[in-house]
């Protein structure tokens, strides 16, 4: 029996020489490789399969049933990963805010005021997509605010100086 000519790993894109016993494969043994190919075999399965789908979201409702203080405890347990959440949560919500005002079209509500629009602020580079008339307004972005605690603090440090 002739060896199967080498094939070309869709994933890291290097030759490898298919099994014998497997002559369809196409994706070659290295274990990062194997990983992807079921990750995408499972998110391929989930969208085709609605049963499947189903059966996957009972088993994560039953799982957290039966561990009902799983999260309190690994948020306990992992401060660092809550703050970095944190964190993205608020990327992912100051995002979603200007993707909403990237497509407005603000035009028609000031067409009758003749001026120069000044955007500041960081983030605002998402805005590209708005369309302004000519009119004279500051659009300054609010920084985030800070705890009360710091804030008086900072009040309290001030006047003693």
């Amino acid at each position: 029996m002739r060896p199967l000519p080498p094939r070309r790993c869709p994933y890291c894109q290097q030759l490898f020489q298919p099994s014998r016993s497997h002559a369809n494969q196409r994706i070659c043994s290295r274990p990062e490789c194997q990983k992807r190919r079921r990750v995408d075999y499972r998110r391929k399965k989930l969208a085709d399969d609605p049963v499947y789908a189903e059966k996957c979201r009972e088993s994560a409702r039953q799982w957290r049933k039966e561990h009902p203080a799983y999260w309190d405890q690994y948020r306990e347990s992992h401060p660092a990963s809550v703050a970095r959440n944190r964190t993205q949560q608020q990327t992912r919500d100051t995002k979603r805010r200007l993707t909403h005002l990237a497509n407005n079209t603000l035009a028609s509500e000031l067409r009758r005021y003749p001026g120069t629009v000044w955007l500041v602020g960081s983030g605002l580079c998402d805005l590209a997509n708005n369309t302004l008339a000519p009119t004279q307004l500051l659009i300054f972005q609010t920084l985030p605010r800070q705890p009360r605690a710091a804030a008086a603090l900072a009040n309290n440090t001030a006047l003693a100086s």
